[in-house]
């Protein structure tokens, strides 16, 4: 009896753990070796978007949590990015170095169709485009692929192009005016992102500070910033948080922004790509009381999730910058929202979301014979 009690007391505390989620799916197909899990959070706004994570986890449950973390937040930025589409992401369990193989994508691809459209899926850590070029053959619920394919290619492309809408919306709450000129940035990070937003920042003749673990990627921003005529510091990774500076810019890790590193910080405002760039719900009140403006990571870095959601009413590079635009007053909003109710821009930005998610909540269910316009995309 008691091994019983154990036993349900562990099954209550697993649907306690997915409660918030419409839907959680577990998929195991021993002769791919695949293990994976999806979770859908919310379908008010439409079917279920985001990437796949493939990572080494070291059991289950770790696995589990962040799945439910990601997926979460994907419909936070589904909403705030104004797109018809809810919160979903999945994780595969191995090493991308590998455990990789067409035959394993191509059975995660089946288990994606299974879902008939509640969940589409691309790239994201430690998967490919490529990856979803096999999987793509099980199911047309896919986006992110190559250009090749038929696909809207590099999501980076408008991601960084994002990134600079709300470092000019930054500037001009900070400075009332959104020049970028005649600032002082540091860069976290030279990966595809942070090196083209570096690269455009030199362009404008400012001073960075930057650091990354690859050293290759520093000498080519320096070999860049030559040609500029620019100043390109090289900073240790654990000094990045100290260098006097106008604005961080985190584009490397999540988690950075903590009750250690904060502290440290001396700059006016922190403006990333990164994901999930708190540590905790707290670190939004540690920067708010340090009056550092943070813009919310899952509206600055929606630039990607743009390009992918438009991929699926026919691939156009031309509305998805148009679409990108709005990041600037997004983030321009929010700024002036926290300030006016004295919140956290974390808070704004929730109150934000979910005066979305309860308005399209009333207009998608009501009801009409025809399928609307806005979900007339690829299945």
């Amino acid at each position: 009896m008691k091994q019983l009690e154990q036993f349900n007391a562990k099954e209550v505390d697993m649907f306690q753990k997915i409660s918030s989620h419409e839907q959680v799916i577990f998929c195991n197909d021993p002769s791919t070796n695949l293990q994976a899990i999806i979770a859908i959070h919310n379908t008010t706004l439409g079917p279920a978007l985001g990437g796949t994570r493939m990572y080494p986890y070291t059991d289950v449950s770790k696995a589990l949590e962040d799945v439910l973390r990601l997926s979460e937040g994907m419909t936070a930025k589904c909403a705030a990015s104004d797109v018809d589409f809810g919160g979903g992401k999945a994780v595969i369990i191995g090493d991308p170095q590998k455990d990789k193989s067409p035959a394993m994508f191509r059975s995660f691809g089946q288990f994606v169709n299974s879902l008939n459209g509640r969940f589409y899926t691309g790239t994201d850590m430690g998967t490919t485009m490529d990856d979803f070029v096999h999987a793509s053959k099980e199911t047309n619920f896919i986006n992110g692929i190559p250009e090749e394919f038929g696909g809207s290619g590099d999501t980076s492309i408008p991601t960084a192009q994002g990134m600079i809408y709300a470092l000019k919306a930054t500037c001009q709450f900070l400075y009332r005016n959104d020049d970028l000129s005649g600032k002082r940035y540091a860069i976290q990070g030279l990966g595809k992102v942070g090196t083209r937003i570096a690269e455009h920042l030199l362009q404008l003749g400012t001073e960075l500070y930057v650091t990354d673990i690859n050293e290759k990627r520093i000498d080519d921003i320096k070999e860049k910033a030559k040609v500029a005529g620019a100043s390109v510091i090289a900073v240790d990774s654990r000094d990045i948080y100290t260098v006097d500076a106008d604005i961080f810019v985190p584009c490397a890790m999540g988690g950075i922004l903590n009750e250690r590193t904060i502290p440290q910080l001396n700059v006016k405002a922190v403006v990333g790509s990164a994901n999930n760039q708190l540590a905790s719900k707290l670190d939004a009140e540690r920067l708010r009381e340090r009056e550092i403006m943070y813009a919310p990571d899952f509206i600055v870095n929606a630039g990607g999730l743009i390009q992918v959601a438009d991929e699926l009413y026919g691939s156009n590079k031309e509305r998805v910058l148009v679409k990108t635009k709005s990041i600037y007053n997004s983030v321009l909003d929010i700024y002036k929202q926290a300030r006016l109710e004295n919140i956290t821009t974390i808070e704004a930005a929730n109150k934000k979301c979910q005066r979305q998610l309860q308005e399209q909540h009333k207009r998608n269910n009501f009801y009409v014979r025809n399928q609307r316009p806005k979900w007339d995309f690829k299945r």
